[in-house]
């Protein structure tokens, strides 16, 4: 039995077209990934009461407490504002990421790229 080669009907094209693509895709990735990296990304908690702002590599930028809720008696609280005021701002900083990447990669997931 003969093996049958394949012949070339334009399979290295159609492989050229498709490095392109990516590597037009891989620019664009890195062109979006440096641009969320420069924004900044706010989330409030206690209706207003904390605010926090941080990059988008996920670095605190400021924090500001309005002084009536800081009561010595009650810190926990305080923390606790605190605390979901940053976790909001994180979650904002990847669903604007997943959302944006998404519309490069066309909702394809590529692991360990964001």
């Amino acid at each position: 039995m003969k093996a049958r080669i394949p012949r070339n009907n334009g399979s290295a094209q159609n492989m050229n077209q498709m490095i392109k693509q990516a590597q037009k895709m891989q620019d664009q990735i890195t062109e979006l990934q440096e641009d969320i990296e420069e924004r900044e990304f706010s989330a409030t908690a206690g209706g207003g009461a904390v605010e926090v702002v941080i990059s988008g590599k996920k670095n605190i930028k400021s924090l500001t407490i309005k002084p009536e809720v800081v009561d010595p008696e009650d810190i926990d609280m305080l923390q606790d504002l605190i605390i979901s005021a940053v976790n909001e701002a994180v979650n904002n900083v990847e669903s604007t990421t997943e959302a944006e990447m998404s519309k490069i990669t066309g909702g394809v997931s590529i692991p360990g790229l964001f």
